[in-house]
């Protein structure tokens, strides 16, 4: 496990590794290709581009080169642009071709070069130079065979660790690299990119990257397998070299001390210790006890055993184990536990807990980095680490998403992956694919438009996420509803019919009214529409066509047009054309007569027929009722509505006096919640635009979950915030009185004008009679109202990132739109870009790869810029 590399890293600490990115002076050198190569030092390394003299020295890949300069120096490895003149005869400046690449050079002897696209960032040049140097020490393998046979050959001589990254060139990659190149004499470091790999050794969550220390220095029989121990923190220099340092420390040590004044290794590295309490009768059961608890928090705490016999200081009789935090003046806890996994659990829990408080406290020090442009990015970006089942999916690419969507009835979600909404809304989608599974035949689908733009673009869509479903022989239907699990829902399975659906006798028409027909989609409708014609009437069943095709997805509708139809309208008592509304919960049917109604009126008929008499306010139903433009009467409760007072509000609107409003009821405290799906609750006190946000408790546990209306639609995330007991209802009314009134209050809010709140008398109790008279003075304008709403909308807490615009500005800058180094001509960017035409190179190209090309900036470096500060700290 040595090369002639590693003469360079003899007199080198790791110190070395904790400041390499301190801020220095160092700056890229300029030399020419002749002063360049006389420079060169028998044995030692040295990174060059080289490139036209009269170019700009501002393109990108530059600026990381210029970066990459002081950390490849504290690695011995000297840095330089190489300026070629017209004049020059060296093969590096003499072709086109070698201008696109960077070249690695021992001395005089070329070890490798790198294309420039390969080297994005400043992570992806110290990455690949590292591993170039060290190549003969860090085994890259692809098999799980690969593996086991380099732990044969270690087992009885030495120890291993086996890393798995998601791509050449990452953050992670690159600290691999850097403790190889500290470590590398010392064990054996195995690298590889295949899933498989880690899959065959049984890791889960294998979206991120992994570090694995293989005992095996310790086996001396070859049909023994090593033991792995996983590193539990992200790849970063400081979290590896931290993990080795408790990897060489003991497995287990006896003291007879005060735990409280014990210091060991761990301590300095910020773990727990576990004491297992002994005693001299008991001593070798004890010790066996604390060798298999050692063995299963190797890497997360130090485990110690504690000889009472031979303690001065006194430990509870009932104690067996005693825990120690890592901070300091923390009291020790003495604990009873009985067995392994007991212990193991609670030091795994405490260890959790403080995680999770230490990533609350990161994201609170660093708002200026972390808070993103809305709530809804920032809880996306908090809630990052869960991992979503995408197995229940199908995602597709440029290659398979015609045959696939083409083969069989399917659902697409388009998303982006770098786009916050995309990514809450893919929750949902996925909650759906798990209720949907095994029992439908729509195949539920995915495709990243990050990746797979020309896709998309050819499908027509241009924001994200969108929802299209697509059915052999018909256009595709987009879902326009909201961003939840059962919206969603609701429109698969009303899809599932035709719109309008053909009835074909008087019998069928009576059983599709009373709900027997399609009994299975009651519970996502509760209206059934049945459309009445005599056969004549041709054009009025294309109107009513078009209406039904238009609410495919969003209601039931039906068709009937048979000679014997005047059965049907003598029934009902209604004039042909008509609708018959048909609702289940009621169990009422309606009859509304269609005489000059195009399809649009049509819809808005049906469209207001599918909303509640007197609706409680819900996320899902309140953009449907905003959109009526009309004034809100509003009765707050505590539960359930007095039936006196709901009967009094129902009968004024039967009687019609209700008609320029929207009555309704709003719930103090709303119950039953899930994470991702969309509460029951609304908080309409922000502005008259209606783009507002508020958190709310879940009434079953301790989760919070932040709600957001958008231009009418609906974001609602998991998040956790430091509250209690804060039901929405009483924001709304706090915001409207003040001090909190009794319960019940009616109020009266004209959103869509002045904004004016009117309340109802508390003295008075809420009849038919004391309504009307209190309606008829809000007519009147004899009634004062008691506050205004502010008209000021909602805005994110930091300025949104305008993307096009800064692109723009980058293109004005005249930086190339390709990876193409800006020191080549115009004219040969130019001719150099006709290569990025061919498809098939594109299609051949690993997605994972792309994916990193495409979303490395702007979101890998910034986690690693945050990485790399905490650790220079420490």
């Amino acid at each position: 496990m040595s090369s002639g590399f590693s003469v360079f890293r003899l007199d080198i600490s790791f110190v070395i590794m904790c400041i390499f990115y301190k801020s220095t002076e160092d700056s890229l050198p300029e030399v020419s290709s002749q002063n360049y190569f006389s420079t060169l030092q028998p044995g030692k390394a040295s990174l060059a581009y080289f490139c036209q003299t009269d170019s700009p020295s501002t393109s990108i890949f530059l600026e990381q080169l210029n970066e990459a300069v002081s950390p490849l120096q504290d690695y011995g490895i000297s840095v330089a642009k190489v300026n070629c003149v017209k004049e020059e005869t060296s093969k590096y400046c003499g072709n086109e071709k070698y201008l696109m690449k960077a070249y690695l050079f021992r001395g005089n002897v070329l070890l490798r070069e790198f294309p420039t696209d390969s080297l994005f960032d400043v992570n992806a040049i110290v990455a690949h130079v590292l591993f170039a140097l060290l190549f003969n020490e860090v085994k890259y393998i692809t098999t799980p065979e690969d593996l086991q046979n380099i732990e044969n050959t270690l087992k009885g001589k030495a120890n291993m660790i086996f890393s798995y990254v998601r791509a050449i060139g990452t953050p992670e990659h690159r600290a691999v690299m850097e403790a190889a190149f500290v470590y590398g004499t010392t064990y054996q470091f195995v690298l590889t990119t295949e899933i498989a790999l880690l899959e065959s050794i049984g890791s889960e969550n294998i979206e991120h990257a992994h570090l694995y220390f293989s005992h095996c220095e310790p086996v001396l029989d070859l049909a023994q397998q090593c033991k792995r121990t996983r590193m539990e923190r992200p790849l970063t220099t400081l979290n590896i070299h931290m993990f080795v340092k408790t990897m060489k420390a003991p497995l287990l040590t006896e003291v007879a001390e005060d735990p409280q004044q014990v210091s060991t290794l761990h301590l300095q590295l910020g773990l727990p210790l576990v004491f297992i309490v002994s005693q001299q009768a008991t001593y070798e059961a004890d010790r066996r006890t604390a060798e298999w608890v050692a063995w299963r928090l190797l890497g997360k705490a130090g485990v110690l055993l504690l000889l009472r016999d031979s303690l001065e200081v006194s430990i509870p009789q009932h104690a067996n184990v005693v825990f120690r935090k890592a901070a300091k003046d923390v009291p020790v806890e003495y604990l009873v536990l009985h067995d392994v996994d007991s212990i193991v659990s609670h030091v795994e829990n405490k260890i959790y807990v403080e995680q999770v408080q230490e990533d609350e406290d990161d994201d609170v020090e660093d708002l200026d980095l972390d808070v993103q442009d809305d709530e809804v990015e920032e809880t996306v970006f908090r809630d990052r680490k869960r991992q979503l089942p995408l197995e229940l999916t199908v995602e597709l690419t440029e290659e398979t998403f015609n045959e696939t969507v083409m083969a069989s009835d399917s659902l697409v979600l388009f998303y982006a992956g770098w786009h916050a909404v995309s990514m809450a809304f893919l929750q949902s989608y996925v909650d759906v694919a798990a209720k949907l599974k095994g029992t439908s035949t729509m195949l539920l689908t995915i495709i990243n438009c990050a990746d797979w733009s020309d896709t998309c673009t050819k499908q027509n869509v241009t924001e994200f996420p969108v929802v299209k479903m697509y059915k052999e022989g018909e256009n595709p239907v987009s879902y326009d509803g909201m961003l939840d699990t059962e919206a969603l829902l609701k429109f698969i399975q009303l899809n599932r019919i035709s719109c309008p659906v053909n009835i074909a006798s008087i019998q069928e028409a009576e059983e599709y009214l009373s709900g027997e027909l399609y009994k299975d989609l009651i519970a996502y409708s509760n209206v059934s529409v049945l459309g009445l014609f005599n056969p004549a009437m041709i054009t009025a069943k294309e109107y009513f066509i078009e209406a039904g095709n238009y609410l495919k997805g969003h209601a039931i509708t039906g068709i009937y047009s048979e000679d014997d139809v005047w059965i049907l309208s003598n029934k009902y008592a209604v004039t042909l054309p008509a609708l018959l509304l048909a609702r289940h919960k009621e169990d009422k049917i309606e009859s509304i007569p269609l005489v000059g109604s195009h399809a649009q009126d049509i819809v808005q008929i049906i469209t207001s027929a599918l909303l509640e008499t007197f609706p409680e306010i819900t996320v899902q139903n309140l953009p449907s009722y905003l959109r009526l433009q009309k004034p809100l009467l509003i009765l707050f409760s505590d539960g359930i509505i007095n039936p006196q007072y709901r009967k009094a509000i129902l009968t004024l609107m039967e009687q019609k006096y209700l008609d320029s409003l929207t009555p309704c009821w709003l719930n103090l405290c709303m119950t039953g919640v899930t994470p991702y799906n969309v509460l029951s609750l609304v908080h309409i006190i922000r502005s008259k635009t209606f783009h507002f946000l508020t958190y709310l408790e879940n009434c079953n546990n301790s989760e919070y979950f932040a709600v957001g209306f958008m231009n009418n639609t609906t974001y609602c995330l998991r998040q956790k915030f430091p509250r209690k007991n804060t039901p929405v209802g009483k924001g709304v009314l706090k915001a409207y009185f003040g001090p909190l009134p009794t319960l019940p209050v009616l109020v009266l809010v004209n959103l869509h004008s002045d904004g004016h709140v009117f309340a109802f008398p508390s003295d008075q109790s809420i009849t038919e009679h004391s309504l009307i008279l209190w309606l008829k003075k809000l007519e009147s304008g004899l009634e004062h109202h008691i506050t205004t709403l502010s008209a000021q909308k909602w805005k994110p807490p930091l300025p949104a990132y305008d993307f096009l615009s800064m692109m723009d500005a980058e293109t004005s800058q005249q930086h190339p739109t390709k990876k193409v180094p800006e020191c080549l001509k115009e004219g040969d960017v130019r001719d150099s870009g006709k290569g990025h035409e061919d498809k098939s190179a594109v299609k051949k190209e690993p997605t994972e790869t792309v994916r990193i090309k495409h979303w490395n900036r702007n979101n890998w470096f910034k986690e690693t810029e945050k990485s790399l500060r905490h650790d220079k700290e420490l």
